[in-house]
């Protein structure tokens, strides 16, 4: 039996080929490789020092991280271009730029979301607009700022959930920082009754406020009688508290509570919803007594 010999051939003439190809670039696979091993340990140095230099700031502990993140992919983007060039000779470093320059247009495109999020991710820890620690809302995302990242932002909602939500909606969307002054001004509603003094109703309301410890006293309580409800007389009710949200339900509990028993022991009555019902015909009521004619109706209007 004849067999084909000339398969076999280029196959074994390719596998000699690429043997001495491997051979002839291994030096400089392997000056590259212990160059990346330099870069490494350099980017161990220079990030040692930079936190070294960063400690002596006052840079908020966030920001420092993300410096260093930068520093570190500014010095690995140097070293592999330069490992590619030792590794590859004929890859000159203008070459090299091009092809960068015509792959990062692909890049861009198919990454735009995770630049843009680096990107303002960058902006927010530069400009600082908000804390670790501070509660904020945004989108009708509310919660407290745990982490900032170059990427995301680490929200815990007060049930305990944790949001990470993207740096671009945070950049591009209106903020509301409710933490970022320690005082806060919360309003209730209260109603009295018609037929009560609206000067003592208010009155008494000041004064159930005026020794609460989570009512900041410093600053004054403000009531206005707001409107004509459809039982009552309804006051704004206005005063200062903490900013973060245990310390605002705290005081609005305390104040709930002083304001029900002040007006309670002054008489003064907090009205029920009225219903007034008009029917067409009289409605007729039966007695639960059987002495009772059972067919004798009342009139209602």
């Amino acid at each position: 039996m004849n067999i084909n010999i000339a398969p076999l051939k280029i196959i074994r003439e390719q596998i000699e080929a690429f043997t001495t190809s491997f051979i002839a670039v291994l030096p400089n696979l392997l000056a590259a490789v212990l160059f990346l091993v330099v870069v490494w340990l350099a980017n161990k140095l220079i990030g040692s020092i930079y936190s070294r230099v960063l400690a002596r700031t006052h840079m908020r502990s966030s920001l420092k991280a993300a410096l260093q993140s930068l520093v570190s992919v500014a010095v690995w983007t140097f070293g592999l271009l330069i490992a590619a060039t030792i590794a590859m000779p004929g890859l000159t470093p203008t070459k090299l730029l091009a092809g960068l320059g015509l792959g990062s247009i692909a890049i861009g495109l198919a990454f735009k979301d995770i630049f843009e999020n680096f990107l303002a991710g960058i902006l927010i820890l530069l400009r600082e607009p908000m804390r670790i620690g501070d509660y904020i809302e945004v989108e009708g995302i509310s919660g407290e700022v745990k982490k900032i990242t170059l990427r995301d932002t680490y929200l815990r909602q007060v049930d305990g959930d944790l949001i990470l939500l993207p740096n671009s909606v945070l950049y591009k969307n209106a903020v509301s920082v409710h933490t970022d002054w320690d005082r806060k001004r919360v309003t209730i509603i209260v109603g009295i009754a018609y037929d009560e003094d609206v000067a003592e109703g208010r009155r008494v309301i000041e004064a159930a406020l005026k020794d609460l410890d989570t009512v900041d006293q410093q600053r004054p309580v403000e009531i206005f009688a707001q409107a004509f409800n459809s039982s009552s007389i309804d006051f704004e009710v206005t005063w200062w508290t903490g900013s973060r949200p245990v310390e605002i339900r705290r005081s609005k509990d305390k104040v709930v509570e002083a304001v029900k028993t002040a007006l309670d022991e002054a008489g003064i009555e907090i009205p029920f919803p009225y219903r007034t019902l008009t029917f067409k015909d009289p409605l007729a009521l039966r007695s639960s007594s059987n002495d009772e004619d059972p067919s004798q109706g009342v009139e209602n209007t």
